[in-house]
This record gives structure tokens, sequence and C-alpha cells, in this order.
């Protein structure tokens, strides 16, 4: 959703970052371009007034015109302005409140109030361990308790039993007792809307919140509804009262004007945002993270916490024990290639990783598309399980084989076998004590030679907690074997080659003569920053060549 404004503002602040003075004629013209480029934006007038106003106000100072590098100085400065006009910091829904708490969904028919009650109460239940009762107080829109009811077998949460003939009010108090009676933690309440906002409409609201006392007023919104999204929450709050807000279809096209609107005219916070249509895509609302997302910083945290959540610990063990034995199979290979798809694909994750934005041509030229890794699961899977342990096994007639029973060609067996071989030589490196690049860099870190063990991980994070502690809390508690943090992602990153290599991506599947000076990313020219391994994942940088379908041929 912040494609286009992120796209604008890196461009003005490249330019800003590449001078080596500035004057204030500098600040004032890239303000001008950061005030249009938010209007673009579907960002409210009054809001971009005052972002400009406190942007010039801190900017055009003697510390930032005579500072060493004045270009990052006001690129901090539009950070920092970013996240304190979405919000500080992040504010989850509060549940500090006396049993049942209920919880009120509020907001304009068709922005997806019911499907977010689901994720919401699917959230509570899996994260926060809560019981969860979900309760529909439509009574207009046809088949919109039915739709909550089938919701909650999907989710694994009690819906409150429908009675017909009665009023959203009777719905309501007849839910808390249902939710004090049951030991439920948490009611959800899915009142009705309208296409537009209206009295009838904003009146009955007022009467279920009289009736039910929310601890949490939360206005659903899409975030697709660009300048009318501040009316929208501007006239919930005045006869409502809002406590928070959930914005829907961020992954969509919007200009991402609303997120930055709305919490700026109404001063509540936005809680979570849906970011696709699967009923566990909901995410906390991180306000440094998403105004990392707008300047090509990347969200490393997101992206770590999302591993976190998707890899089976006790699978990543084993796996992280059987890399250090150098026994690395086509089986663990389906699994990690099943455990990308499940951490939102090649584009989710790449979304994430710093200095991808200026990639983002060169991604869509080279044709990155989540399909390839499920052709390479559809090859392995054709396969049988003693070819899957031992692939040298695989001979011509076998690969026809395969090939026929995947739907695929010959070529892009030997490709995906080329690429298991490049990453179990790499872990054989790493679990011996051999001489060679990997057995260096363990003795370079005082491991003896060969992949360090989860003790080791730990000693080493002890000894550099300058080094390994740069992220905030570290890694969280699901990834295992993990140092207690990350090395922290570096200020600057490195420019892309001016030229691509020469060659046919697709047509072949041998390295380069002369391999780049970076890591290359499957199917690009250029390269990307190298990231730390994660457990399950077998890493993100490496020697690792690549992905089937991309690169070129001798």
């Amino acid at each position: 959703m912040f494609d286009g404004l992120s796209d604008k503002l890196s461009g003005i602040l490249d330019r800003l970052t590449r001078r080596g003075a500035l004057t204030a004629g500098d600040v004032d013209a890239a303000a001008r371009e950061v005030r249009r480029a938010l209007l673009e934006a579907d960002v409210a007038l009054d809001v971009v007034r005052g972002f400009i106003d406190k942007l010039k106000e801190r900017a055009v100072g003697v510390e930032v015109i005579k500072s060493v590098t004045p270009g990052q100085m006001v690129v901090k400065i539009v950070h920092d302005q970013l996240i304190e006009t979405l919000g500080s910091t992040a504010d989850p829904i509060d549940l500090n409140a006396p049993s049942p708490v209920p919880i009120m969904m509020v907001g304009l028919q068709g922005s997806g109030k019911t499907t977010t009650s689901a994720k919401i109460a699917k959230r509570l239940t899996e994260q926060g361990k809560r019981k969860v009762l979900m309760a529909s107080l439509d009574t207009r829109r046809p088949a919109a308790m039915e739709q909550l009811a089938v919701l909650g077998q999907q989710v694994g949460v009690e819906t409150l039993p429908i009675v017909v003939g009665q009023t959203p009010v009777q719905i309501a108090r007849r839910a808390l007792e249902a939710g004090r009676l049951g030991g439920y933690d948490v009611v959800m309440l899915d009142t009705a809307g309208r296409t537009t906002l209206d009295e009838a409409m904003m009146a009955e609201a007022a009467e279920v919140k009289q009736a039910a006392n929310p601890h949490e007023v939360l206005l659903v919104a899409d975030a697709l509804t660009g300048q009318d999204a501040v009316n929208l929450a501007r006239s919930f709050n005045e006869r409502v009262g809002l406590t928070g807000i959930v914005l829907t279809r961020v992954d969509g096209d919007g200009r991402g004007g609303a997120a930055l609107s709305m919490r700026a005219v109404t001063g509540k916070p936005i809680k979570l945002i849906g970011v696709g249509e699967k009923l566990d895509a909901l995410e906390e609302f991180h306000p440094s993270r998403i105004a990392d997302r707008i300047l090509g910083m990347g969200d490393i945290v997101s992206l770590v916490e999302k591993a976190a959540a998707t890899i089976d610990a006790e699978k990543a063990r084993r796996t992280a024990e059987r890399m250090r034995k150098g026994q690395f199979d086509l089986n663990d290979l389906r699994e990690q290639l099943e455990q990308m798809i499940k951490m939102g694909g090649l584009g989710g994750m790449m979304s994430m990783l710093p200095g991808i934005a200026r990639m983002k041509n060169q991604i869509a030229a080279a044709n990155v598309d989540d399909r390839i890794l499920k052709h390479q699961i559809a090859i392995i899977q054709s396969m049988t399980p003693k070819e899957r342990r031992t692939p040298d096994l695989l001979k011509a007639s076998r690969k026809k084989r395969v090939a026929a029973g995947s739907g695929t060609k010959v070529e892009e067996i030997n490709r995906l076998l080329k690429m298991h071989r490049q990453m179990s030589d790499m872990m054989k490196q790493m679990g011996s004590g051999k001489r060679g690049p990997m057995a260096g860099l363990a003795n370079a870190l005082g491991f003896g030679g060969g992949m360090p063990s989860a003790a080791d991980l730990e000693k080493l994070a002890d000894r550099m907690p300058g080094v390994l502690g740069n992220m905030p809390g570290g890694l969280p508690p699901g990834l295992p074997g993990a140092p207690p943090g990350m090395p922290g992602v570096p200020p600057g990153m490195p420019e892309l080659p001016s030229a691509a290599p020469k060659g046919d991506a697709g047509k072949g599947d041998a390295p380069a003569d002369k391999p780049a000076s970076l890591p290359p990313l499957p199917g690009l020219p250029g390269g990307m920053p190298r990231l730390p391994g994660l457990p399950g994942l077998g890493g993100l940088g490496g020697r690792f060549q690549g992905f089937p379908g991309f690169g070129k041929k001798k």
C-alpha cells in the first residue's frame, strides 16, 4: 500500500544524501516535494500542513546545515516525524478489565468488520490463550449472523446462537450474559454497518455501546477509502467514542494516506492491520516499522517474528542437527521451501528486506514468482522416497519420469539438483572441521571449526554483546538455538551494478565465471545484503546460488 509514497520519499531523500552540504533553500525544496508526495498519497491537508511545519522547524537549523552528513540528518528527521504522525509506539488491544471483556466492532458495510472480528478472535485464542465468544448484532444484512457462525467454525471460536426477532441491544445483553455464565474472557460484538454514514446506524451503535459498555471500541476502516477515511473516523469518534482503529486491505494498491491521516485527526491509535484475506493475515501496527518500510529501510524485526511464528521448533531442531552432520537431502529442501511459502513467499520476505525497494524494477523484470517454489515442491514430491534420500540415483531415465510426473522439464530438475548439491556442500563444510571459508569463519568466531551449536551461539552472544545486541529484545522465543540478538542492519545499502551481466536468465544452471561482490538475489543481476540464517531455512545468503529458473549459463 505504501509503495507509491515510499518511491517518492526515497527519491527525494536520496538526492539530499548525495549532497555534501545543504542550504536552507535545499531543505525548503525538499519540503515542497515531500508535501506534494503526501498530498498525492491522499493524506489529509491539515495533516500535511502540520507535518511540513514540524519538518521545517527541525530541519532548518544550524545543527543540520552544518552537520557532517546533513542529508542523513534530514532523513532521520523525516523518519522521526513519520513515526510521530503514525503514533509513537505500538498500542495492542487492551484486555485489562474484568472478564468477559466486551470488544465492539464498528464501521461501514463492506469494510471487513465480520472477517476482522474472526481474525481478532483467532489471534486472541491462539496467541493470547483467551476464551472468546463472538456475537453478530447485524440484523439487517442477509446471512450476516450465519457468516460469523461459519467463520467461528473455521477459526475454532464459539459464536452466540442465533435467535430470530431480537434487536441489536438485546443480542448484546444476551452475549454478555452468556459470556459470564460460560466463563469467557472476551466477547466480540460485531455491529451492523451501512454503505454510507447515516443517523440510524450511529444511533444504533450508540445504544449498543450504552447497553454493553465495551472496554474497546474498534473502528474497522478500509485502507482504500482515501480522503473520506478522515470524515469516517471523525464521525464515529464523535458519536460513539473510539479506542482504536483497525485498517483492512493494507496489502492492496491504495496510496497509504488513510493510515497517516486517521491517527493524526482522531488521536486514536491504529492497533491492527489486515494484510490479506486469510484468517491469520492480521498484524500489530508498529509505527516505527511502518516508517522504516515507507523509507525503504525494510522490516527485519517483523521478518524474524514471522519466522518464529511459522517455523516448527522441533522440526527446526532436527533439521539443524542434520545440517551439522552434513545430512541434507531433498526432504529437508522441501521443508525449507514450504516454510518460505508460509512466511509469505519470495515477495513477502523480500518486501521486508532493507534496500529491496531500489531493486523493485529489477525484481519485476526477473519475474520472481512464488509459483517457482511450488514447482520445486512438485518436482520433489514426484520422486520416490529413496530418490529423495539419495539424489545421486536420479539418472536420465528417472529424471524423465519425474519431469512427466511433475509437469516440468528435465532442465528444471537439473537446476533443482544443482541447487541442492550447492547447499549440501556448504552444510558439509560448516559441519566439518576441514579447511575452507566456512571452517575459517567458524575458527574466526572461536568455535574451533565446524558449525556452531546452540551453546556456542549463546557463548558468542555473551562475548559480543555490542554486535549481537543491536536488535531490541533479541529473537522471539520460537526460534531454537538462536542467539539472544541478531546483527544489526548496516546503515548504508550498497548500490546496484549499473549494468547487468550478459547471458540469458532461466536457460542454464551454471554460476557466473566471476561472482558478484554480493550474494546474488534469485534471478537478479545485482545483489543484496547478507542476512543471518534462520533455523530451518538454511540462511538467506552465503554461497547459495539462487532458485532454479534463474541464473545464467556458461
